[in-house]
């Protein structure tokens, strides 16, 4: 029997989306107000999906004291309050929320008591971000 677990994580950072690839100025009419030389925040909501047979013993998908646990060394620890475009994951990639999803992802896919099946990013309550574990 498989169930899923859904587990949410707030964190606050910010970013500028610029590209190095781009000028000056289409950087600004592709990112707009988000080209802001000076970054902007999100209270960031990252919710995780993780799915396994439950736990004849406990009851459980995961312990969820082990996954706050993990969370907390691994993605809270890394993100809450800090400007992403300073940390070496975007060195060479716009922090888009797009790509933090998959950075997030990366990070849970460390998460080994559970299958890790899609990380959601929510920037906004109207943007909000999916990066599913791709098919075997």
């Amino acid at each position: 029997m498989k169930a899923f677990l859904n587990r949410r994580y707030h964190f606050s950072a910010s970013h500028r989306l610029h590209a190095e690839s781009l000028t000056d100025e289409q950087n600004r009419n592709t990112f707009g107000k988000c080209n802001n030389p000076f970054g902007h925040g999100h209270n960031y909501i990252a919710t995780v999906r993780l799915s396994g047979p439950v736990d004849a013993r406990t009851g459980m998908v995961a312990n969820l004291a082990d996954l706050d646990r993990f969370a907390t060394d691994n993605l809270l620890g890394r993100y809450h309050l800090v400007n992403l475009n300073t940390l070496p994951e975007f060195e060479q990639v716009v922090p888009t929320t797009e790509n933090l999803a998959i950075e997030v992802h990366r990070i849970f896919g460390g998460f080994t008591d559970a299958f890790l099946e899609s990380v959601d990013v929510e920037e906004t309550p109207n943007n909000s971000f999916t990066y599913v574990t791709p098919s075997i």
